[in-house]
């Protein structure tokens, strides 16, 4: 049990620190591109023009990484403060603070997150942006000096104690054991964290003084991936056989590594493979004297070409490192594959449990997604799945219910949470983020995922698949699409409780979505439909999964768990002519939800409906009063 609850810690600190670096990755290309260019020893040197290549390195990555580790504590609030806190590591110090950025900019995010929970509901009406932008330079201010004076002369340090370490291995021949952490560890999302973290400051200190530095092919060297590929190509059963040889191209040509981690851990025998195969890479580029002169992000083949020294030795050596781990690589996994047992199927559930791992969805799964599919016969059901099950899922529900009686087609479509999902569901469909729990809740179903409850083209297309997939001998449907939305005589609230006047309002501004989502949740709070605990509630389902839906239109509502928390059921509309920010898309209409017992779900189906129309939408964000939008809302049909 322990080392299992260990394992988690490592996945998710991984994919933490994989989800800072990540979103980044085109600024470490554009530097590395920069570098092999116009450097003295690039392609075309340019003296101006390298001038960029050290502030890139010395300021924009660090604060990139620290923007985006703030924002993933504490949305925008926690992306400035991390990005002011980390500016004391950077100047504090001379070299690459990519470490100290992973540290400062969570920490700048944890700090202001726990600031805005202390003053939760305690700053008076229309103080708030003062207070906002104070604390937030303030806290900013006092963690950049707290960086400038201990945390960047400690992890300056540190690295220094590192360099020693790595000029220990290169003296006494042991650098290729590193292999023995580095590649396991890859599959367990720290990549990112050795090679940006560790391996390339270190690497970039290591240039100025010899040119090249080993250290940026310990990770990005392609080889040992490749090898497992090539070998499921040859020796692989089923599904995976039949991935790998398109997998084999965008690992070694794309440089995207996450893509052989499945089949690894579909034989976890394969991990000896990859370690001997890195070690013998390692190995070959330590005797021949190769290196790079820059980091090849992402790792292929193409980007290590590019950041190679341009001399006929540095070329051998580099590319014969590659070839060495590969072929050993290949050698080791053709056995195991030979010699063990393989099933035709799991190489799905090795990816869905990459996905777990990594906590969202990768591009595995796109390339899994071209592989033949299960798709039913004779569907009866289909059912939207989201955290809740009250909000986005049903309103995307009677968006595809309607096109499916359009259609003609006699198809159960409901809404449900995902940890209710029927174990007779056909179909399911999910955000994207909320897939691999569906999957892992109801693997046998047929999985559908969407970026937009409200305007997708999936809906279309899964129409157009089952319309072509019908059959005529269709059994009756096991229920009818309307059940899911409760008669009259079932609901203990009207439409006119639900959906009152005075919870309408009018022409708002708001900082960030957060604010945003607050504001909604106060309003339901006040009006009397749910507890206060409910807000906070509201809050974290965003953080789990965008309450956008598309079409200028935000959907906040709470968890699963808050369900206990709703008194009775009711909406609340917000205008908001300027746009709020969600997630990097522009809302002008927010609907706060509270359901309970089903009785909000057939006004919410008439929002979804009339929201689908971009018309509607222009009418409520330009309509003057709170009883002309409900009008509109009203006139649905």
């Amino acid at each position: 049990m322990a080392q299992s609850n260990i394992k988690v810690v490592v996945q998710k600190f991984g994919n933490f620190l994989s989800s800072m670096v990540m979103p980044n990755i085109s600024a470490f290309i554009a530097w590395g591109l920069i570098t092999a260019l116009f450097i003295p020893t690039g392609f075309f040197p340019n003296e101006s023009l390298a001038k960029m290549v050290d502030p890139m390195v010395t300021y924009l990555l660090p604060l990139l990484i620290a923007y985006t580790g703030g924002k993933l504590v504490h949305d925008q609030r926690g992306a400035v403060v991390g990005a002011i806190a980390t500016m004391g590591v950077i100047v504090g110090t001379d070299i690459p603070m990519f470490l100290g950025a992973m540290i400062m900019g969570p920490l700048g995010g944890y700090v202001i997150k726990k600031f805005d929970k202390l003053i939760e509901g305690k700053v008076k009406a229309g103080f708030e942006m003062l207070v906002n932008n104070f604390s937030a330079g303030i806290l900013g201010g006092i963690l950049a000096i707290l960086a400038f004076l201990a945390i960047g002369p400690a992890v300056k340090g540190l690295t220094g104690l590192l360099v020693d370490g790595v000029d220990w291995l290169v003296g006494t021949g042991l650098l290729p054991l590193t292999s023995i952490i580095i590649e396991p560890a890859k599959v367990l999302f720290l990549n990112n964290a050795i090679n940006h973290g560790v391996l390339s400051p270190i690497g970039v200190e290591q240039v100025k003084d010899a040119g090249k530095s080993v250290l940026f092919l310990l990770e990005a060297n392609p080889g040992p991936g490749i090898g497992v590929l090539l070998a499921y190509c040859i020796f692989g059963k089923g599904t995976a056989k039949r991935s790998a040889p398109g997998a084999a191209i965008i690992q070694f040509f794309g440089g995207i590594h996450e893509i052989y981690f499945p089949y690894i851990l579909m034989k976890p025998m394969l991990f000896f493979a990859v370690i001997i195969g890195g070690v013998s890479g390692v190995f070959t580029l330590v005797l021949l004297g190769g290196g790079l002169f820059a980091p090849a992000s992402p790792g292929s083949i193409l980007a290590i070409a590019a950041v190679t020294p341009h001399t006929a030795g540095s070329y051998i050596a580099n590319f014969a490192g590659v070839l060495v781990a590969g072929v050993v690589s290949f050698l080791l996994s053709a056995l195991i594959l030979k010699t063990g047992k393989q099933t035709e199927e799991n190489i799905e559930d090795a990816a869905r449990k990459m996905e777990e791992m990594k906590g969202k969805k990768s591009s595995v799964a796109d390339v899994f997604a071209s592989q033949p599919g299960e798709f039913p016969e004779n569907v009866q059901k289909i059912v939207f799945a989201c955290d809740a099950g009250m909000g986005s899922s049903a309103m995307g529900a009677s968006l595809l219910r309607k096109k499916v009686n359009e259609a003609g087609l006699d198809i159960s479509v409901t809404n449900t949470a995902i940890s209710n999902l029927p174990s007779d569901a056909q179909i399911v469909v999910t955000q994207e983020e909320l897939t691999p729990r569906a999957q892992n809740k109801l693997p046998q179903a047929f999985h559908v995922s969407v970026d937009n409850f409200l305007s997708s083209p999936e809906y279309d297309q899964l129409i157009e698949r089952l319309k072509g997939d019908r059959k005529d001998n269709l059994q009756e449907i096991v229920e009818d699409a309307e059940e899911a939305v409760p008669g009259p005589e079932d609901n203990e609230n009207t439409d006119n409780d639900l959906l009152l006047e005075e919870n309408v309002f009018l022409n708002q501004s708001f900082v960030n979505k957060e604010e945003a989502i607050r504001f909604a949740g106060r309003a339901l709070y006040n009006a009397g439909y749910v507890k206060e605990s409910y807000i906070e509630a509201m809050i974290a389902r965003d953080q789990l999964t965008s309450t956008f839906m598309g079409n200028d239109v935000a959907i906040p509502h709470g968890t699963e768990e808050a369900k206990k928390d709703v008194l009775k059921s009711g909406f609340t509309v917000i205008q908001v002519p300027n746009g709020v920010d969600f997630d990097g898309n522009n809302v002008r209409l927010i609907f706060g939800i509270a359901g309970k017992d089903g009785t909000h779900l057939e006004i919410l189906s008439g929002i979804a409906v009339t929201c689908s129309e971009m018309d509607n939408i222009e009418k409520m964000v330009e309509a003057k009063s709170a009883k002309e939008i409900i009008d509109i809302l009203n006139n649905k049909e």
